[in-house]
């Protein structure tokens, strides 16, 4: 864990006395097109899981949790959470980190930990009356975003159909997916790009996402048959652990490489850097904390690269807001378009960007009220002081 990432945010010397931890899984909801990428689905339906945290004084904080993982949380995070009475986050956060180490930096419990740390800095936003972005010293209520979707599967009438809606709503930058039957028809690939790109014009940037499914010779077959469509970014064209063929591809590439998103931990990005990656795309709800994040975000400044996150994008979106204006949102609508029906507040798309709502913390509001009324709820459980016992480290024979 990197020590100065304590001066990036002013959580240090907030202290969390926290009472109750609730998670709620919620109804799925549809997809608005059954959406497929290069290695899976069709995804039907999404569904969301929320994490609320109370403190004594009845403060909540709350985000997104992977609910799946709760054993990970119960044996490692809430303990630490539940008992540490009185200290301060710069001494409660490197608990938490610690306690995932025999889980691994590099997998979901690095990103069930950036889950509570989320709701941990909304719990202190909403207790001091303030939104999440000023928090973090962000100077803006919005966040530039782009369209994302056009899956693998998707017919040429659902391709038009929902470059339209991209179009209809502002957005300068749309990204589509390739490598349809899992990277097998490179000729489809290409017709199905040089049609998109008929369909937005060529003001419009269009970025293409391959989800790891070629070699590098593969990628450079696909690039040379679309280097003439102006590709704004190629993004996760090969394996995202292969740091040495990201780097031969890069040196290679007419077109910008981008990578990160599959990222749990803010230490692989500087050798993403290296490797020659131009195009940053850290997940905040994948990192270990909302200060790995703010990391990845600075050294894009630093070192001149293009910068987005995605995730649960009504929820990123307060964070983006932090960083240039030029850094985007992205905002994979098939799925998460119906997300909207949790929420009686939220971000709202206009003119190509995310606009902020006016409230304290990060500017979602569950409706508790009407999911509870239509049973949308499908588990709610509770643990407390009193049912969790102390930390006590995982000892592997």
């Amino acid at each position: 864990m990197n020590q100065t990432s304590f001066n990036l945010d002013p959580i240090g010397e907030e202290i969390f006395n926290i009472e109750k931890i609730h998670i709620r899984i919620l109804e799925d909801v549809p997809a608005v097109t059954p959406f497929q990428d290069s290695s899976m689905g069709p995804f039907r339906t999404f569904n969301l899981s929320i994490l609320t945290l109370e403190d004594e004084e009845g403060n909540i904080g709350e985000g997104p949790v992977m609910g799946s993982y709760a054993h990970v949380l119960q044996q490692c995070i809430f303990p630490h959470l539940l008992h540490n009475r009185g200290v301060r986050y710069n001494t409660l956060y490197p608990r938490l980190y610690w306690s995932i180490r025999n889980e691994g930096f590099r997998g979901p419990a690095s990103s069930l930990l950036g889950q509570v740390d989320l709701a941990l800095h909304d719990l202190a936003c909403r207790r001091r009356g303030i939104s999440l972005q000023r928090y973090l010293y962000g100077t803006r209520d919005f966040a530039k975003a782009y369209g994302s979707g056009a899956g693998t599967n998707y017919s040429y009438a659902e391709l038009e159909k929902e470059m339209g809606y991209f179009m209809d709503k502002g957005f300068s930058c749309v990204k589509m997916k390739v490598g349809k039957h899992f990277g097998s028809n490179i000729k489809e690939d290409v017709e199905r790009v040089r049609f998109v790109r008929n369909l937005i014009g060529k003001d419009v940037r269009l970025a293409v996402d391959a989800n790891q499914i070629w070699t590098v010779p593969e990628a450079l077959a696909f690039l040379s048959k679309v280097e003439d469509q102006d590709i704004a970014w190629f993004e996760e064209p090969v394996h995202s652990a292969a740091l040495s063929d990201i780097a031969r591809l890069s040196a290679v590439s007419p077109v910008s490489l981008s990578f990160g998103e599959s990222e749990k931990s803010s230490r692989v990005f500087p050798e993403l850097a290296k490797a020659g990656v131009t195009h940053l795309q850290p997940s905040p709800t994948h990192l270990a904390g909302v200060r790995e994040w703010m990391e990845v975000r600075d050294l894009a400044e630093k070192s001149g690269l293009t910068f987005s996150s995605g995730g649960y994008s009504l929820y990123t979106a307060a964070l983006v807001a932090t960083a240039s204006e030029e850094a985007m949102v992205e905002y994979l609508y098939p799925l998460m378009n119906g997300l909207c029906e949790y929420f009686s507040e939220y971000p709202i798309l206009e003119k190509g960007r995310f606009v902020l709502p006016d409230s304290t913390g990060i500017p979602i509001r569950i409706d508790w009220d009407r999911l509870q009324r239509k049973n949308k709820i499908l588990t709610h459980k509770t643990w407390t002081v009193s049912e969790v016992g102390r930390y006590t480290p995982l000892v592997v024979s």
